[in-house]
C-alpha cells in the first residue's frame, strides 16, 4: 500500500492501542480482541437462514407497538400521563435505524420485495435518502471490519 493509497483517518485521544492500515497488522488486532462463540457451522447456518414469517411477524409487531405508543400518547395529550407513552414511541421510533441497517444488507426476509419495502419504510423514519444511503453504506463496510 503505497502512502497515496491511506485513508487520512485522524484518531482522536491520543495512539495508545492504534494499529496502522495495513492488513497484516488488523488482522493481528482483530484476531486478539475479536469474540468468537463455539457454534459448529451446521448450527451456525440454520440460524442464519432467511424466513419471511418470522422477520414479517417481527415488523408487524414493531409496527403495531408503534401505533400503540402513539395512540396512548393522542389520548393522554395534555396530560403527564403523556409522557411515557412518548418515550415508548421515541424508542420504538428509534428501533428503525436498526431495522434500516438490516434491511439495507437484505438479511431480514427471504423475499427480496420485502426487505425493500421495509428498507425504504426504515429509512424514511429515520430520515435517510434510501438510494444514496445504500452505496454510502456499502462503502463505509469496505473500510470496516
Amino acid at each position: 500500500m503505497t502512502g497515496e493509497d491511506k485513508r487520512g483517518y485522524g484518531l482522536r485521544g491520543g495512539l495508545d492501542g492504534a494499529v496502522a492500515l495495513e492488513a497484516e497488522a488488523i488482522g493481528r488486532r482483530v484476531e486478539q480482541s475479536w469474540y468468537a462463540p463455539k457454534i459448529d457451522r451446521a448450527t451456525l447456518r440454520a440460524l442464519m437462514q432467511r424466513r419471511d414469517g418470522p422477520a414479517l411477524l417481527s415488523f408487524v409487531l414493531w409496527l403495531a407497538l408503534l401505533a400503540a405508543s402513539g395512540a396512548a400518547v393522542v389520548l393522554t395529550w395534555g396530560s403527564w400521563w403523556a409522557a411515557p407513552g412518548l418515550l415508548a414511541y421515541g424508542t420504538i421510533w428509534s428501533s428503525s435505524d436498526a431495522r434500516w441497517h438490516e434491511c439495507g444488507h437484505g438479511t431480514p426476509f427471504r423475499t427480496r420485495w420485502l426487505n425493500e419495502v421495509f428498507y425504504h419504510l426504515s429509512s424514511f423514519m429515520c430520515l435517510r435518502e434510501a438510494y444514496l444511503w445504500r452505496w454510502s453504506h456499502a462503502r463505509h463496510h469496505t473500510h470496516t471490519i
